[in-house]
């Protein structure tokens, strides 16, 4: 009888949870480690939810982030708006939904204590009046409009200067069917002075004495029934892009029939924010003025993209630079017919432009293996237009790559190969190179195991998986440990999750594993940390 084989703590199936651990059962059915809810509450913030995962709907997976959200509301409210915080302030996740969502939960499922820092600190978390919307969308949720709701969202008009109020009230003007019409008639804010006496009598009335500022007369003057200017004969479109150069306004304060305007988004070009820039890229393109040729708009771009204070001081994400990329170098939209030529110099710009928005990161000198799943899970569309998890992960690999001088990159799921990519090659071709990969179950040891039957000596191993692994006869965590005993008694692993599920192939009672979050800003530099202590 060969005990050993259906008993052993060195060596177990992945199919079969580690004698002594309290592993659980992953979505394939091998088995892996649960995160605890702060740390599911965690990949919720950054990762979110929306489209699912392979294994489980949008619908589904919402809940059960949900679920951990409040439970670890009920343990420690006060710390969960604090995360909530520091995440969405820091621009650590490519979007603030998930943020906003939590602190309405926050507000309205919380003790006394919890609901009052929530709304306290909303006007840190919703921004901008579209994230003000959304929260109050989901704050009905969970809540009613009590005394405390009221005068948290009287305060986020109240506390705010005259020239950023107009700037909210007139940009961001309506979301999820809420306007700042509904917000203030809700809220009954007491105004701080005449100039916002005069915006919120325009808002709730559509009446005003006087102008509480120059851009909001230009607003008015742009929104009008005239805008031409019959002593110049001026053609309407030179008209808006006048009250856009002296007056300061962005495309959302100008009438959707000047949208298709070269002369009005040449104005718009002159003083446009990084984040509308980046988003806009494509509709430029299409107007005519970013081609080939106009050769100033070019450098401007060019010159923004490349300014490495400006995309950090902006909070863009790197995300969303990366899916400006993807958008842009089609050369057409994901919705609707708009179709562009691209600039190369520009699709260059947006590639080095993905670094700069990471936090800097210092180079350890260590030897690292990237490791992407490629497996059949990882390819569902998440986060970013039209690319897949593995693909967005061979993006995230490349920023360690970029910054240390030892790696390798290798494709996993069921078999392993080594991938051809190398630091210097740009974000398209990489993502060209992994999306042709063929794919199939999934084996998280597999690059372990090549690195132990080669004799490689890795300092650290990094893993970007959805944790789904199920085919292996061995688990990761043993093999590490094969691996300490036989090459590397100091070597390391890090795993990459890139869902927002429970799991993790990382076993938490080894100081020398670690679980870090997808898409966060801040994972290469915690990597290049836990790699040099």
């Amino acid at each position: 009888m060969n005990y050993q084989k259906h008993f052993n703590t060195r060596q177990t199936s992945q199919k079969e949870p580690i004698p002594g651990t309290n592993q659980v059962p992953n979505s394939e059915g091998g088995y892996v480690w649960e995160v605890d809810d702060w740390q599911r509450l965690e990949r919720f913030l950054i990762l979110g939810t929306e489209g699912g995962t392979y294994y489980i709907n949008e619908q589904n997976l919402t809940v059960e982030n949900a679920e951990a959200s409040r439970r670890c509301i009920q343990e420690d409210g006060v710390r969960v708006v604090r995360t909530v915080v520091e995440i969405s302030q820091s621009g650590r996740a490519p979007r603030n939904d998930a943020a906003l969502f939590v602190l309405a939960m926050c507000a309205g499922l919380g003790d006394r204590i919890t609901r009052r820092e929530a709304l306290g600190d909303l006007h840190r978390v919703a921004r901008i009046g579209t994230h003000l919307f959304n929260f109050l969308n989901y704050a009905q949720a969970f809540r009613g409009w009590g005394r405390s709701l009221r005068r948290a969202v009287g305060d986020w008009y109240v506390m705010k200067q005259t020239d950023d109020l107009v700037y909210q009230v007139i940009k961001y003007r309506q979301r999820n069917g809420w306007t700042h019409r509904d917000a203030l008639r809700k809220a009954h804010p007491v105004p701080a002075d005449s100039s916002q006496e005069n915006l919120f009598n325009w808002i709730t009335q559509g009446v005003f004495a006087e102008s509480p500022n120059d851009q909001f007369w230009g607003f008015i003057l742009a929104n009008g029934d005239e805008i031409t200017n019959p002593a110049a004969n001026m053609k309407p479109e030179f008209a808006i892009a006048g009250y856009i150069r002296k007056y300061g306004l962005t495309r959302e304060m100008v009438p959707t029939e000047f949208l298709n305007s070269l002369e009005v988004w040449e104005a718009l070009l002159e003083k446009m924010p990084m984040t509308a820039m980046i988003r806009n890229l494509g509709k430029m393109s299409s107007v005519g003025l970013l081609v080939q040729g106009n050769f100033e708009a070019i450098q401007h771009v060019v010159g923004m993209l490349g300014n490495g204070e400006a995309i950090q001081n902006s909070r863009v994400h790197p995300i969303q630079i990366l899916s400006a990329l993807s958008i842009y170098q089609q050369g057409r939209g994901l919705r609707g017919s708009l179709e562009w030529v691209p600039v190369p110099q520009v699709i260059d710009a947006l590639d080095k432009a993905f670094y700069m928005a990471f936090e800097n990161v210092e180079p350890t000198n260590k030897r690292i293996m990237l490791a992407l799943d490629v497996s059949s899970s990882m390819t569902w569309d998440a986060v970013v237009a039209n690319l897949t998890s593995r693909e967005l992960s061979a993006t995230m690999a490349l920023m360690t790559a970029h910054v240390e001088p030892n790696y390798m990159f290798m494709g996993f799921s069921d078999e392993l190969v080594p991938l051809n990519i190398s630091a210097g090659q740009r974000l398209d071709d990489v993502i060209k190179t992994i999306e042709n990969l063929r794919f199939g179950g999934t084996d998280c040891s597999l690059p372990v195991q090549y690195a132990l039957d080669n004799n490689i000596v890795v300092d650290t191993f990094v893993i970007y998986t959805d944790n789904q692994t199920w085919a292996g006869d061995i688990h990761v965590s043993q093999l590490l440990q094969k691996y300490r005993r036989e090459i590397n008694p100091e070597a390391k692993l890090v795993v990459v999750a890139m869902t927002s599920d429970g799991f993790s192939i990382a076993d938490p009672n080894d100081a020398g594993m670690l679980d870090v979050v997808g898409f966060d800003t801040a994972t290469p530099q915690v990597i290049a940390n836990f790699s040099r202590d």
